[in-house]
């Protein structure tokens, strides 16, 4: 399971971002996006498995971002001409729907 994670994200257009349940849902089980979280943050390379570009079904960013924190993941996020407003992202604009 792990490596279709992976598989997923780097298949995430740039500009885009998407929930961990859409993850999971990709996965077969919208329940499992507990454990697809969990497997980001134990992603073993952030410039291979983009894991920044996953967010909440709300939109809001991860407070316990893998590689340097929330304010990490906005940047990487705002370097891709993603707007974030109060660590949020407005998945209207921005989620990529398959």
């Amino acid at each position: 399971m792990k490596e279709k994670v992976y598989d997923f994200l780097r298949i995430i257009p740039n500009g885009k971002v998407v929930t961990y349940g859409q993850i999971a849902e990709y996965l077969g089980n919208k329940k499992l996006a507990r454990c697809v979280g969990n497997i980001l943050h134990n992603n073993p390379d952030e410039y291979k498995y983009p894991c920044y570009k996953v967010v909440d079904n709300k939109g809001n960013l991860s407070k316990h971002f893998a590689f340097g924190g929330i304010e990490r993941q906005k940047e990487k996020l705002e370097n891709e001409g993603i707007n974030i407003d109060n660590y949020k992202v407005d998945l209207i604009k921005y989620q990529w729907i398959l």
